[in-house]
């Protein structure tokens, strides 16, 4: 246990059960981990009565990056007056919404069915919930498992308690990527990554963008260094940004919809756009049979992701970050486990997430902010890229490169870039963190030059140059990351 390996313990084992194991939620996580058992030859039950898949390949990543790299395309398109002559930029949202239809199969998941009962799974298309630690009942119908139960329910978008925003025809993340047309205005609530990324391309594709959101700054979750340059680059591009700004009452008004901000202020817009989140509710999924809370926010797990004797959970239900990339990650450790095989214990220290907006912000493992929090003894070093750096590779306005550095262990525990290509510049940061590799290491190697990869390089002391800023105030330039290296 103390070195993460553990094989199936269970002491129940019924043989005259339905089958080995029943993935309850085949999202995400549900369908990759019920193929990887399938393919291992044992029995698995499916439950799921949404779209087999989940949110990834329909609702988020796969069609809104779809959307993001139309929009960056029109976006690219308007620089070229700023370097290489004349552009004249018209855009047109119907082959976007096209291939959005055909990237999601339109919304239909027979291919994903089809392919799970290829498989040899057994897929049962409604709501499951647990009736004791081994049975799932279905309607009238149950069925037992003799290997375990595995519960991959996922989350749904968070809906705030605004005064009137059950009268009005609000959109979620659904409804923006299913769009067949681009708004004329749009108010988004929300200025976390899905609401920057979605209401970001609304805006590239015409229409007046408004942003609302109750914390002092966009992207809340990240470094307000990465917050300031996207919304900067947002103010560029025409789009507004109420920050500190709560929504305190919804309305529809003559065809429109008008939210109402604390202090009195009225927003108007064809559309509402609401992106403040996502939930987790695991209130009928039955646990209490099972020995565990039905009323807690979401299902606690050890760090082999086991709930209790048999019963693991995986992806969003387990309250670590909700993400597609986290909900790929569990699977392999509970198909290990289910399988009796070793592994490393789960780990959520080094989690990467990227916003696709343009500049774009990349980022893993703690912010300075988390990281203080947390008690842990950082420094901390800040580098921003000036336009002319920037413009070797992508002309951009400025970026940033900031890291959170352990002092004890001399090694990164969080980083972020925020500008050109971040979601691929941050990459080797990326790997830093997850690695735990020392600084002195990082300062030993090649970096590719000139571009924006090699900006970290500097930035590391590679070069034997310093940083621009440190934000620790108790050291100066390269010495910050000298100390502890």
């Amino acid at each position: 246990m103390s070195e993460g390996k553990r094989t199936n313990t269970s002491s129940v084992t019924n043989r005259d059960a339905d089958t080995d194991v029943i993935v309850l939620g085949v999202g995400t996580a549900g369908e990759d981990l019920s193929l990887q058992l399938l393919d291992a030859g044992l029995d698995v039950i499916g439950i799921e009565p949404n779209l087999v898949g989940g949110e990834c390949p329909y609702w988020a990543c796969l069609p809104s990056k779809i959307m993001v790299r139309a929009a960056k395309a029109v976006r690219e398109a308007r620089r070229v007056g700023e370097m290489a002559g004349e552009a004249e930029v018209s855009t047109d949202w119907a082959p976007v919404a096209e291939k959005v239809r055909w990237m999601t199969g339109g919304w239909d998941d027979s291919v994903a069915r089809e392919r799970y009962r290829n498989r040899g799974g057994t897929l049962i298309k409604a709501h499951g919930k647990l009736t004791d630690p081994r049975t799932v009942a279905v309607g009238d119908e149950t069925y037992t498992a003799r290997r375990g139960i595995v519960i991959a329910t996922g989350s749904e978008p968070f809906i705030p308690p605004i005064p009137g925003i059950d009268e009005v025809d609000y959109w979620t993340t659904h409804d923006v990527i299913a769009m067949e047309e681009v708004p004329e205005s749009m108010i988004v609530i929300g200025g976390g990554s899905s609401g920057c990324e979605l209401g970001w391309v609304a805006a590239q594709f015409g229409a007046d963008v408004t942003f609302v959101e109750a914390e002092d700054r966009l992207l809340p979750s990240e470094e307000p260094e990465a917050s300031a340059l996207v919304e900067e680059a947002f103010a560029a591009d025409g789009i507004a940004v109420r920050t500190g700004a709560r929504a305190e009452r919804v309305e529809s008004r003559d065809g429109s919809i008008v939210v109402t901000l604390a202090g009195g202020d009225e927003l108007e817009a064809e559309r509402l756009f609401v992106a403040t989140g996502r939930k987790i509710d695991v209130s009928d999924l039955g646990l209490e049979s099972a020995g565990l809370d039905g009323s807690a926010p979401f299902i606690e797990v050890d760090e082999n992701l086991r709930a209790a004797d048999g019963i693991w959970a995986m992806g969003d239900v387990t309250g670590e970050p909700l993400l597609s990339l986290v909900a790929v990650y569990h699977p392999k450790i509970v198909a290990a486990e289910i399988l009796g095989k070793d592994h490393p214990p789960v780990r959520h220290d080094a989690v990467p997430r990227v916003t696709f907006t343009d500049p774009e912000v990349g980022s893993v493992g703690m912010t300075e902010a988390d990281a203080r929090a947390a008690g842990r003894d950082v420094v901390v070093a800040v580098k921003q890229l000036p336009a002319t750096f920037a413009g070797i590779v992508h002309w951009v306005e400025r970026g940033i490169i900031k890291v959170v550095a352990d002092r004890e262990t001399g090694t990164l525990i969080g980083a972020t870039v925020a500008g050109p290509q971040a979601g691929d510049v941050f990459g080797m940061l990326n790997l830093a963190v997850h690695a735990r590799t020392p600084l002195a290491e990082l300062q030993s190697m090649l970096y590719g030059f000139p571009g924006l990869y090699s900006a970290i390089g500097e930035m590391l002391g590679a070069y034997g140059r310093g940083v621009t800023s440190v934000v620790d105030p108790e050291y100066e330039g390269l010495e910050a990351l000298d100390k502890i290296s």
